[in-house]
């Protein structure tokens, strides 16, 4: 009887207003009000409707008697670092936070990206080199008429994206200077294909060189702009050929493609962005190994990025176990609109934070930042159902399963963090860190149908907390 009332009490006090006028509400994850305690809490529990809320009621240590409902985590042993949480900034995400009033933008930025206060603190985005299949339409920043080429880069610009996408980074960081940007192609400019298209086709072996000036252009002029790009992948799914834009790229040519010419066009441009491999789903481990496997490709490659649209999480210990010195990342995961936070919300943290992490990868980032109410824009054919981390109706916003996936992980388990040893109770998954200042994180997720009561045990101490049925808590302390 007790817990419920602490569940009740807690959905009363995380009761979201609404403006009918389309201001924002009061964001989740108020700090305000502290409680003494030792372990600070914040829980999000759709069957409750409690939406990232700080626990009121204190979580006190206590001696630890060994009992068997603990998790228990360990600072002495570490994995690897983090890099971060975050999301995809599409082109259509930008045109739809541009389209915003200057203040409102604002705003929702600054809680989105600022990890103080009310922000969830959004850490690492990834954008795409050239159109994505959620951009307003295809193109690439090397767009020649028919039957012309430029394997020189003499007409490369950045000019599609100088609207809307890199005055909205540009806002971005100065709001979080220290933010990681990964960029992404989704296809090479149609000049360069076998098939001439946007849709599908490979890369001409005879515009490898091209194609590795095209990046060395990119991450030169991203650069004069301001904005860093800490890494790129060589190619978004290039094993799903039907998108829009997309193109088809074996192991084999990937392999070549960085051996011949896109490491060494690095190196003698003095470029220090982190090449990683492969960027698609769990289903193929053998295409990243493959690639590793070539001693002259794998120098120049900083790691393998993957999705989770098929194979389990898994497989990117597999590629952990055959190449250790080599980072994991995980890149995208879409939820389909409309969207249900219970369903949503468990997958996602099992999969992607709890065992993307608990895997190896350094950092997880959900899909779209933003769509519009009809999952608006996307490129023809490009994808029509992928539902933003927030909605986006002119200045009027509204927060996504998405967004309470990434802030249980983002606000707290900040870049720099370091993933420490947690045991797996049954039915409670988890995954913990220890922060650059100390802190100790754990997430935890409640799978089971009933609520469960369980201890957190550290350094010889423990406290007991509650977690409803399909609830997510993260502990800070």
């Amino acid at each position: 009887m007790k817990g419920w009332l602490t569940i009740l009490s807690i959905f009363l006090m995380a009761c979201i207003r609404v403006d009918p006028d389309g201001n924002y509400p009061d964001p989740p994850g108020d700090t305000g009000g502290e409680t003494e305690t030792d372990v600070h809490a914040w829980v999000t529990d759709p069957a409750a409707n409690i939406l990232f809320q700080k626990h009121r009621q204190g979580i006190f240590f206590m001696s630890d008697a060994g009992e068997e409902e603990v998790i228990r985590a360990d600072t002495t042993r570490r994995y690897q670092s983090i890099d971060g949480f975050g999301n995809c900034l599409t082109g259509g995400s930008a045109i739809l936070l541009n389209r915003m009033s200057p203040e409102k933008r604002q705003v929702l930025l600054k809680e989105l990206f600022d990890p103080r206060g009310t922000g969830i603190g959004i850490s690492y985005l990834r954008i795409s080199i050239g159109a994505s299949d959620l951009s307003d339409r295809v193109y690439s920043y090397d767009d020649m008429p028919a039957g012309q080429t430029d394997p020189l880069m003499e007409h490369f610009s950045l000019d599609p994206d100088r609207e809307d996408l890199i005055p909205v980074l540009k806002e971005i960081l100065a709001i979080y200077p220290e933010l990681k940007i990964l960029g992404s192609p989704w296809s090479a400019p149609v000049w360069m294909k076998t098939n001439r298209s946007s849709i599908g086709g490979s890369l001409r072996h005879e515009y490898f060189d091209a194609y590795a000036r095209y990046f060395v252009r990119y991450i030169q002029d991203m650069e004069e702009e301001g904005i860093m790009v800490d890494a790129i992948t060589v190619q978004n799914e290039p094993l799903h050929p039907g998108n829009n834009p997309s193109m088809f790229m074996s192991a084999e040519d990937q392999a070549k493609f960085i051996r011949e010419n896109l490491g060494l066009a690095f190196e003698d441009a003095g470029i220090t962005t982190k090449i990683i491999i492969y960027d698609h789903n769990c289903d193929r481990p053998d295409y990243p190994i493959s690639v590793l496997s070539d001693p002259q490709a794998a120098r120049y490659v900083d790691g393998s990025a993957f999705h989770l649209y098929g194979g389990t999480i898994d497989a990117m210990s597999t590629v952990h176990e055959a190449f250790p010195n080599k980072n994991l990342y995980f890149t995208e995961q879409w939820i389909g609109g409309p969207g249900d936070l219970g369903t949503d919300l468990k997958w996602h943290v099992e999969n992607l934070i709890i065992g993307a992490t608990r895997n190896w990868s350094r950092n997880v980032l959900e899909w779209n930042l933003a769509s519009d109410p009809n999952y608006h824009p996307h490129t023809e054919g490009g994808c029509d159902r992928c539902l933003g981390t927030v909605t986006i109706n002119g200045d009027q916003v509204t927060r996504n399963p998405a967004y309470y996936i990434l802030a249980h992980a983002a606000k707290f388990v900040r870049p720099g963090s370091v993933r420490i040893h947690s045991n797996v109770l049954n039915g409670l998954p988890n995954v913990a860190f220890q922060t650059p200042d100390g802190r100790k994180v754990l997430i935890v997720l409640n799978t089971s149908e009933e609520n469960r009561r369980f201890g957190i045990g550290f350094d010889g101490r423990l406290a007991y907390t509650e977690l409803g049925a399909g609830a997510v808590g993260t502990y800070l302390w």
